[in-house]
């Protein structure tokens, strides 16, 4: 259990790091305005915002990377730590912004969250 637990960290860092890349680099590219039904002009107008939410997905999977690689305890709680924000962020995402923020990244890593625990 604790290997499949440390896959699903792995991927749910590997998620922050893919909205890392979308929201700070290709976010006035296609790929990036496309990936939330912006036109051209919306993406430029809304780039440095995007630009910040980036940083903090990129402080999430750092985080998580982190608990991957510590030893335990430190390592254990590190993750219960970054997991726990990646679903208050997921929960206030879909309140806030889109509704299928709960599902992109609330959902990921509430059941990471819950194997992590589980594992232990």
């Amino acid at each position: 259990m604790e290997i499949l637990a440390n896959v699903l960290v792995a991927l749910v860092a590997a998620l922050h790091g893919y909205i890392l890349v979308m929201e700070m680099f290709l976010w006035q590219k296609k790929p990036g305005f496309g990936f939330h039904g912006f036109d051209p002009e919306m993406a430029r107008r809304t780039a440095a915002m995007a630009a910040n939410q980036g940083l903090y997905n990129g402080f999430l999977a750092a985080g998580l990377v982190w608990g991957l690689v510590a030893g335990d305890p430190t390592g254990f709680r590190v993750q219960v730590f970054f997991l726990s924000c990646v679903i208050v962020a997921g929960v206030y995402g879909a309140a806030t912004a889109n509704r299928r923020i709960l599902v992109a990244q609330a959902l990921p890593g509430a059941l990471t969250l819950a194997a992590v625990l589980v594992a232990q």
